[in-house]
């Protein structure tokens, strides 16, 4: 991830930048202001204008020159005026220069704070010279005092460098508090899960939307996750469990009859029967672990392009054999070109397989099973039909929940767990799964898949 296009770091840069500009405003104000009222040497305006005169009488403008460089390093820019014009060149505002000439024709001492927002002080002071002919000085300053210019930038330097403590230390605290309280919430709730409430959550501290709030979302993502697959886990283990007490009792009773009898004959009828116990609980067994493995989100199945035609017509093969047993005609009635559908081969032929055992099942004996595959409205759908006793209207609903009976399923084997299966491999791969009552009677079931695009 770019940084730059974190929002966590262009909060913290603006905060920061925030913090830098105030810094320098109220760093410069502040140093103005201290300058203005703590230094305690004002400028003499009256012997700075004796010591100019003195300076250019005994060494013309040279020595006024560098008089005035002298100055300009404790923060005065001067220069003397006679006749009303400068001795030396000095830059003026506009608006000094052009009030000047009044200035100094009323050739009185003037001190202006500011001038006219300037933030300078201007002073204009009359001296005679020893020869008896007056001149004026003419100086600027930025203060009412005499500072060096090194003086006033460690002055600055000071106050801006306390304001930044100051500021940075609050910013910074702000900030590691803003930072810390997401991730003590993320911390709490880590913890709570570890102590085994599931229910913990972190909610978004701070209302903001920046990585660690995306964290906290991810955190309750994952809780959610955990909290839904743990209770899965457990209603298959308290499914399972009840479901496994009564074939388990039936046959700890058929073993135990075995052992008790004599006969050879009637032990080797006890034992065909613990052996079609077994095959029943081993069929349930792999029908739960199927199931829980559709709720749990089908991981590490690899999906790949497949002809709906030609699996519908694999699985209608495989029936046939229980099929025969009971004098049920299979009918196939599929479209010609394939109708090729994506996902996980081993799921979708498991629930074509229980879509039409259990169309057998519920058939009566020499009765009729019909299978089709086609196109409608964009999706693949098989068709599976019995002619069976159907299902109550009530119950269809009902008809998919896991070890769900209805009252039509009384005299048939089974666990209620094939179309529980079946609507899971369906929805799995972004299709469903619909049953109703068919006219004639007998239920009809269509399992629907999004077409293969390209």
């Amino acid at each position: 991830m770019n940084p730059f296009k974190s929002p966590l770091y262009r909060r913290v840069l603006l905060w920061f930048c925030a913090v830098n500009l105030l810094v320098l405003l109220l760093g410069g104000y502040l140093t103005r202001r201290f300058v203005e009222y703590t230094t305690e040497v004002e400028i003499d305006w009256t012997a700075l204008a004796h010591s100019a005169n003195q300076a250019f009488e005994q060494g013309g403008p040279a020595a006024l020159d560098e008089w005035r460089e002298r100055q300009r390093h404790e923060g005065v820019d001067a220069t003397l005026f006679q006749d009303g014009r400068p001795l030396l060149p000095i830059r003026l505002p506009p608006s000094i220069r052009d009030a000047l000439p009044e200035m100094l024709a009323a050739n009185r001492s003037l001190v202006l704070k500011p001038w006219r927002n300037q933030f300078l002080y201007l002073a204009v002071q009359p001296v005679t010279g020893a020869d008896g002919r007056q001149r004026q000085l003419v100086a600027i300053s930025r203060t009412h005092t005499r500072l060096p210019p090194q003086a006033r930038e460690r002055i600055l330097l000071a106050v801006q460098f306390a304001l930044s403590l100051l500021f940075i230390g609050l910013v910074g605290w702000w900030v590691a508090r803003s930072v810390a309280r997401p991730v003590q919430a993320l911390r709490e709730a880590a913890r709570r899960m570890a102590a085994g409430e599931l229910s913990a959550r972190v909610g978004h501290p701070g209302g903001t939307r920046d990585e660690l709030a995306q964290l906290a979302g991810d955190f309750d993502a994952m809780a959610e996750r955990i909290e839904a697959l743990v209770a899965h886990d457990r209603r298959v283990l308290q499914d399972l469990s009840h479901e496994l007490r009564s074939p388990l009792a039936r046959l700890q009773l058929i073993l135990d009859l075995a052992q008790r009898g004599d006969d050879p004959a009637t032990a080797e009828r006890y034992f065909r029967q613990a052996e079609h116990e077994i095959v029943r609980l081993d069929r349930l067994t792999g029908d739960m672990l199927a199931l829980s493995r559709m709720e749990g989100g089908l991981p590490g199945m690899e999906r790949e392009r497949l002809d709906l035609v030609e699996l519908a017509h694999d699985g209608l093969q495989q029936a046939s054999l229980e099929a025969d047993a009971r004098r049920i005609r299979l009918h196939w009635q599929a479209v010609d070109a394939p109708v090729e559908v994506v996902g996980t081969p081993v799921l979708l032929e498991r629930a074509l397989g229980n879509l039409i055992a259990n169309a057998i099942k519920y058939s009566a004996e020499g009765g009729e099973v019909e299978v089709a595959v086609r196109v409608v409205e964009g999706q693949a759908e098989c068709v599976v039909r019995d002619h069976g006793p159907g299902v109550p209207e009530a119950e269809l609903a009902s008809l998919f929940r896991p070890f769900f009976r209805g009252s039509n399923a009384v005299r048939a084997e089974g666990h209620g767990l094939g179309l529980a299966i079946a609507q899971r491999v369906a929805r799995a791969h972004g299709g469903d799964i619909l049953a109703r009552n068919a006219e004639g009677g007998g239920l009809e079931v269509r399992l629907r898949l999004p077409l293969a695009s390209g």
